[in-house]
Formats: C-alpha cells, sequence, structure tokens
C-alpha cells in the first residue's frame, strides 16, 4: 500500500511510502484482536473493591438469644449475613484482572488492527515536525490541515515529544502516543491514524 506524505499545512511533499504489505496486509485475525483487547481493559482495573465479611464488622459479639426454646432459628450473632448491617457473604475481595498473552499473539493483533486501518483507508502521512513550545491552537490547526480534526484520532510519533503531547492533552478526541506505546485497543479506538513518517519503518523493523 503505498500512501502520500502531507506537510503539515496540508499540502503533499511530493514523498511517497509504501507500507510493509506483512504488518498492514494480512487478513486481520478478530479473535487475536478481541483477546488483546480484553487484556489491555482487565489491565486497567485495579481491583481493590472490598466488602466486610461478619468477622470484619464491628458489632457486639454478644449471644443474641439462647440457644433452645425460642420458638425460631437459632441465632449466635448479629454480625451474620442475614441481618441489615451484617456481614456479606461471599462478597469481592481485592484481586487481579490480568491474564497473560503469548507476544506472537499480541503482534498477531496490533498488525491486524493496522491492517484493518489501512484496509480503510484511515491512515495519514504527516512529515516529520516538531513544536517549539505547547500550542493547542497549532495542533489543532495541523489538524485541520491534514483533515484528521472531528473524529477519534490516534498521532504516533517516532519518539516522545512533550510539546506535541501537551499541546494536544486538552482535546477530547485526540491522544498522541509514542510508536513505543502503541497497542492494538488504541488503534481500535480511533476512527484514523496518524503516523509521522519513520513510525512504519520502526515497526517494521521491530518485526524482525
Amino acid at each position: 500500500m503505498e500512501l502520500s506524505v502531507y506537510k503539515i499545512d496540508g499540502t503533499e511533499s511530493g514523498k511517497k511510502v509504501t507500507l510493509d504489505s506483512s504488518i498492514f496486509g494480512i487478513e486481520p485475525n478478530d479473535h487475536a484482536i478481541y483477546l488483546d483487547v480484553k487484556q489491555y481493559l482487565a489491565n486497567q482495573r485495579q481491583g481493590t473493591h472490598k466488602t466486610k465479611d461478619r468477622s470484619e464488622v464491628s458489632y457486639s459479639t454478644k449471644k443474641m438469644g439462647r440457644q433452645k426454646g425460642g420458638g425460631g432459628a437459632r441465632h449466635g450473632s448479629i454480625k451474620s449475613n442475614i441481618y441489615v448491617g451484617g456481614g456479606r457473604a461471599f462478597g469481592p475481595k481485592p484481586h487481579g484482572y490480568g491474564f497473560k498473552l503469548n507476544k506472537k499473539l499480541k503482534q498477531l493483533a496490533r498488525y491486524s488492527a493496522l491492517s484493518y486501518k489501512a484496509q480503510d483507508n484511515a491512515i495519514i502521512m504527516v512529515e516529520p515536525f516538531t513544536m517549539d513550545a505547547p500550542k493547542t491552537k497549532e495542533f489543532i490547526q495541523i489538524l485541520d490541515n491534514i483533515k484528521a480534526n472531528g473524529r477519534r484520532t490516534l498521532f504516533v510519533l517516532p519518539e516522545n515529544s512533550l510539546n506535541i503531547y501537551k499541546s494536544s492533552r486538552n482535546l477530547q478526541n485526540v491522544n498522541v502516543i509514542s510508536v513505543d506505546e502503541i497497542n492494538t485497543y488504541n488503534i481500535m479506538n480511533a476512527y484514523q491514524l496518524v503516523m509521522v513518517d519513520g513510525v512504519q519503518d520502526i515497526i517494521a523493523e521491530r518485526r524482525k
């Protein structure tokens, strides 16, 4: 797949890049994408949910009534889960939700997500640029120039740029990351993918 590289003013630079078909042109594997996204979302969960059981509730430990002769069921403690304010039976406890996935499966998921974006013509290539200072207004103008504003956009840089990141962090529909941070969830969650020229070479190099 061949794409034109745009300048940040929206004009074509005259350069064209060819995307590696073994990364951007494979048959997408939906199940691999599902598993990788599921793992990513599971890892975002804190897992700190907790309820008190009957051993942790602050109530009297006095037996409520005698064992026999009361005419009803026997009760040993007001902490029992059958009483209002008592401990909860089988309540949630802190635990992790993460699970393991093989590296090759995660790689397949990323390449499948990139291939979907390529199939949908949702990849925009821009030439490398820098920003002297964080300027949200200037960054919005760049997005308008390359026609990448309005929908959820994933902006991928070859390396971290603090000024570009700070210029975008107030924009709800824009996510700026480096190529080191790219993952299946971010790719699939975006309507379009903006890559700075050079990112595709780094991804291809890491495949070897």
